[in-house]
């Protein structure tokens, strides 16, 4: 399963010339006392912007042959398109991935502010690599001091998200009180997206990026990123969508077959996205 691009924020940039969406950046004032015959506290305007630049643009190809046409399936065809959006839509996962380095201090690495592991001994704590080993798995404490950051850091409570990798999806499965009809929304573990712990919606996605390899690490085993994100904590900017084209090209007898998008991805509010490296 994919990541999902619909989690995030997603703003439509169709039909607009440029290469940058500016997206205002406002920061939080605060309240000033107000006494009798004065007048009120003006604060200083310090807003800001965040620049998305639409710079991606990617394509799938491929030639459909005139015999090919003849003598195949009609879901020939059907497959093309279909592959054709799965390739495309994994380009999107990968780049809004990627952005994981960009949270906490975006240290442009996976070992920025807002990376974590579990650790069997101490808990949750900063991850470095090659520092999680076998005996370093998931635990409801260790979530809880995850959500926990979230909430010193004043992440809104809805549209809080985490995507994990199926080896922590079969960690999850493995705690008694998350398969609990009383403790997940009445409905247990699901698939595709497993209910819903604490008020975060958590989805599962076999794209979650690799932070180490098997080779990278001391104890052989890979290193998966899940993240925890608020929904705008990243945005994704299309100018042009999922679009399919075709051409008879006579010199090769065949049609050729396109499909593209153009779009730009960016972290917007860093610290309200946090990475767990887990065992793959």
């Amino acid at each position: 399963m994919l990541f999902r691009s619909n989690l995030v924020r997603k703003m439509s940039f169709r039909g607009k010339k440029g290469d940058t969406l500016h997206i205002p950046k406002p920061t939080r004032g605060s309240a000033s006392a107000k006494s009798a015959a004065t007048a009120v506290t003006i604060q200083a305007d310090t807003e800001s912007e965040v620049q998305v630049l639409i710079n991606k643009h990617y394509e799938y190809s491929r030639f459909i042959e005139d015999i090919t046409e003849a003598q195949a399936l009609a879901s020939l065809r059907s497959f093309y398109t279909e592959d054709a959006g799965y390739a495309l839509a994994t380009q999107v996962d990968n780049d809004l991935f990627t952005l994981g380095q960009s949270f906490g201090d975006g240290a442009s690495d996976w070992t920025h502010s807002n990376s974590y592991f579990i650790d069997a001994s101490t808990g949750l704590t900063a991850y470095d690599v090659d520092t999680v080993t076998t005996s370093d798995v998931f635990t409801d404490a260790g979530f809880r001091k995850l959500i926990q950051l979230m909430d010193d850091a004043n992440v809104p409570m809805d549209g809080r998200k985490f995507v994990v990798p199926p080896s922590l999806r079969n960690a999850i499965m493995g705690i008694d009180r998350y398969n609990s009809r009383d403790f997940v929304d009445g409905r247990g573990v699901q698939n595709g997206q497993i209910g819903s712990l604490y008020g975060i919606e958590i989805y599962v996605s076999s794209n979650c990026p690799v932070l180490e390899t098997a080779a990278e690490n001391s104890v052989g085993d890979a290193i998966k990123g899940a993240l925890l994100f608020h929904t705008d904590t990243m945005v994704l900017a299309e100018q042009i969508g999922v679009r399919s084209q075709t051409q008879y090209k006579q010199e090769y007898l065949a049609n050729l077959y396109t499909a593209d998008t153009i779009y730009g991805v960016k972290t917007v509010r860093p610290e309200a996205g946090f990475v767990l490296a887990v065992n793959g």
